[in-house]
């Protein structure tokens, strides 16, 4: 294979890879975007005598690099380090789990090489949900989002589910095809060929069925959602005062709320004017919500918040606690979520999926020193805080609960399923979309919540401040929504399911069992090399 075929099929596999992530394409793309790549192995595989593994490693990270700056590029309009800082990362640790993939063919043999990269990527890909630096954006299963039909099986094994059959199915379509290279005679390959369609079928004419099928369940409650279109980079946080920010919620709210409305949710960060947890009920946003509702007895009004907490001398500080020197106190700052209702107690909720190098440095406690040089996108700068417990709001009146959902949290399948645990009807997603512009990233975030509806059957409320607002019902069918860079409030009906699905239930036990398995498979390739490189030695 010629140096410029070898660079063809790695262009082509990044292309194949980025396709899926653009609104033009389908998802099933993906199904054979890495048999380019597969074929670049197989050849320094069999030359290993010629090509040794850091060839591999130079054109799988090319491949992976391309893939990840074609879709999310879009960062850089956030903060241009985080961009190059997620596309250095995933870069690395891809082509980590491919060079990994390659060592242990060499070692194994074809056939456990081929497994140990199925269980490697899912191993991976659980890894990163889980990690202190993580950015899964790019997880296989998410490439599917688009084409609900065809996944309605989600709720059984989540999207890592998904990437079990898209890796499946690239292995089976390069072992297809270097066979038919290989002996240019099609009959023999009959059986094999019925065998890859049949994965590929049987999947799709499951979930259809279940498309069809499916009823909604649960009691209708109507909601309402506001998109305040307020510029995050010139109007947020400098042109517009927090009082006309306030008056351009309370309007949109007050223009969609009639005695028909159940909740009324407002975007992350809508409020923002010096709220103190230690005083919530003081501040003077939180005063006109509360007057709001309390001339609409049944509406509970859900909004996110940028507020801060007063350490007293005798608490004990957390890692992410910031020290004012003027006012000589410690504190942390949040992105969080409250509901104000009727009753006199305000339920909050902080955001636990923060956003590495925008809302925390890792590993706080180790590279404390260096929180003051986060770019905070919320107006301030340090890591936030976070809390352990997935909180639900119960409703004033029902006997229902919302999961409150703030952003980065919602592409976070089983982080999401522990809400539904703790009793979440709905879920409800606040969101920001406005920081990447008119790009590719506010329409996929949008469809990584219609993951969550399928995984969890919950309906979803989604209100962004700049990007799409949307009703997505347990299908993850988006039911209305608003358009890009409009301010608007849209209202409808949704249900409220208390049912668990099957991933709820027991969450990413596909990614548990890869993880067992990856470490055992690439153990032993280190111990046969090692006996390898023992009985070399002797036969000299």
């Amino acid at each position: 294979m010629k140096k410029s075929s070898r660079f063809i099929l790695v262009i082509l596999s990044s292309i194949l890879l980025t396709l899926p992530w653009y609104q033009q394409f389908s998802g099933l793309i993906i199904l054979v975007a890495l048999v380019p790549l597969l074929f670049v192995e197989d050849y320094i595989y069999k030359t290993g005598e010629n090509n040794k593994s850091i060839i591999l490693i130079g054109y799988s990270a090319l491949t992976f690099a391309i893939w990840n700056i074609l879709t999310t590029y879009w960062v850089h309009n956030a903060a241009f380090i985080g961009v190059v800082a997620a596309v250095i990362v995933n870069t690395i640790l891809m082509t980590t789990i491919f060079w990994m993939f390659h060592f242990t063919k060499r070692k194994l043999g074809p056939k456990i090489g081929q497994f140990a990269l199925l269980v490697y990527w899912i191993g991976f890909e659980h890894f990163y949900l889980n990690a202190e630096i993580s950015w899964p954006w790019l997880n296989l299963g998410n490439a599917l989002a688009k084409d609900i039909q065809l996944i309605q099986w989600y709720e059984f094994t989540g999207t890592l589910g998904g990437t079990f059959w898209i890796v499946v199915l690239n292995i089976m379509c390069f072992n297809l095809l270097k066979s038919y290279i290989n002996s240019k005679d099609f009959k023999p390959l009959i059986p094999r060929i019925a065998l890859f369609i049949s994965i590929i079928l049987i999947p799709i004419f499951i979930s259809l069925m279940i498309y069809k099928n499916y009823e909604e369940k649960g009691k209708d409650y109507n909601i309402a959602v506001l998109q305040p279109n307020i510029d995050p980079y010139n109007d947020k946080f400098s042109s517009l005062s927090h009082f006309q920010q306030l008056n351009i919620i309370m309007d949109l709210a007050d223009s969609i709320t009639d005695e028909s409305i159940d909740y009324v949710v407002a975007p992350e960060t809508a409020l923002d004017n010096s709220i103190w947890i230690n005083n919530l009920k003081n501040n003077y946003s939180i005063q006109v919500i509360k007057n709001f509702v309390n001339n609409r007895p049944r509406v509970n009004f859900v909004t996110g918040i940028d507020c801060y907490k007063r350490f007293m001398p005798e608490e004990e500080l957390t890692s992410t606690a910031r020290y004012w020197e003027r006012e000589n106190f410690y504190y942390d700052a949040y992105n969080s979520a409250i509901q104000i209702d009727t009753n006199n107690h305000i339920p909050i909720y902080h955001k636990s999926k923060l956003v590495v190098g925008v809302e925390k440095m890792p590993y706080p406690k180790l590279f404390k020193l260096l929180g003051n040089v986060i770019l905070d996108l919320g107006g301030t700068t340090g890591s936030r805080g976070t809390q352990n417990y997935r909180g639900t709001f119960k409703h004033s009146v029902d006997d229902i609960s919302i999961a409150p959902v703030i952003c980065y949290e919602s592409i976070y399948g089983e982080f999401v399923t522990d809400y539904i645990k703790n009793g979440a009807d709905f879920i409800f997603v606040i969101t920001n979309d406005g920081w990447w512009g008119n790009t590719a990233g506010y329409k996929q975030h949008l469809n990584y919540s219609q993951l969550r509806a399928i995984e969890t059957r919950r309906s979803i409320a989604r209100s962004a401040n700049t990007g799409i607002s949307a009703f997505i019902n347990q299908k993850g069918e988006i039911l209305s929504r608003t358009q890009w860079w409009v301010r608007d409030a849209i209202k409808d009906t949704i249900k409220a399911n208390t049912e668990l699905t099957f991933y709820v239930k027991y969450g990413d036990y596909i990614g548990r069992l890869a993880d067992f398995l990856a470490i055992f498979i690439f153990l032993y390739a280190i111990v046969q090399n090692i006996l390898n490189k023992s009985v070399l030695k002797k036969k000299k």
